[in-house]
């Protein structure tokens, strides 16, 4: 019996292990301009992650309507802020990321947002 016990410990054990490795995964937390908002052009974005970056392999492009926006990025810690080159004009905008953290999971994602 002390066996079965021992074993369906060790099995817990091993699944929470799974699970907090799954976990460690960057995601997006937040963001400014946020997900599907519609808003005054901004002169940064801004983007916060579940984890530390790595800075060498993180970053993210805006584009509108297809078109490439240029935008300079810098990252720290958690964080990706990107200034665009020029004031945003009325549009819809596609942010695509890509996070990579110290342990090399590398994550991406995408979301858009419409500015007035």
């Amino acid at each position: 019996m002390s066996l079965v016990r021992f074993s369906a410990g060790a099995m817990g054990a091993a699944l929470v292990l799974a699970a907090s490795q799954a976990a460690a995964h960057a995601h997006l937390v937040a963001s400014d301009p946020a997900q599907n908002a519609t808003v005054a052009a901004p002169k940064q974005i801004t983007l916060h992650f579940s984890e530390t970056l790595h800075p060498k392999f993180s970053g993210f492009d805006l584009s509108l309507d297809g078109a490439p926006v240029p935008v300079k990025a810098k990252i720290a810690k958690d964080t990706m802020v990107g200034t665009p080159a020029k004031p945003l004009k009325a549009g819809a905008y596609q942010i695509k990321w890509h996070a990579v953290t110290p342990d090399t999971h590398r994550m991406e994602g995408l979301y858009t947002f419409t500015v007035r």
